[in-house]
């Protein structure tokens, strides 16, 4: 079982745990720093069994996907203080549920991706080669 990390400390017969992998199976490179992203607000898109909402695709936004995702009931673009969260603007990068954006590659309305902060678990939902459609790095 992944640890809050996204890693899983099973993996290993040395007990410690393994670090978060991307697409390529390579470690996880941080999606963002400014704004802080991830489920864990690390500047990853790291996973554990907490993050029920699989938020491990590192997406590079922009205008189109901002209105799709307020369209389809999460506004990213407005601030909310109360959650310490100053919305996205075009060219902001973050992490992404797997799901939501499958949704907006179905409707047309994918951001461009970096595969290299693109946590492993994404794989489950999506596969590699709809990601490499809209990668922003090729590994």
């Amino acid at each position: 079982m992944p640890d809050a990390s996204g890693s899983d400390p099973r993996r290993f017969g040395s007990g410690r745990p393994e670090r978060p992998r991307n697409v390529f199976g390579e470690p996880l490179a941080e999606c963002c720093a400014n704004p802080v992203t991830g489920f864990y607000r690390s500047g990853s898109c790291e996973t554990g069994p907490e993050d029920v909402g699989v938020h491990t695709v590192c997406a590079h936004m922009d205008a189109s996907f901002l209105a799709f995702s307020r369209a389809a009931g999460n506004d990213l673009s407005t601030p909310v203080p109360a959650f310490g969260f100053t919305g996205l603007n075009p060219g902001d990068c973050w992490c992404l549920c797997a799901a939501r954006w499958l949704e907006a590659f179905d409707a047309g309305k994918a951001p461009k991706v970096r595969l290299a902060g693109t946590h492993e678990a994404t794989l489950d939902i999506v596969p590699l080669d709809l990601l490499k459609k809209h990668a922003l790095d090729v590994s």
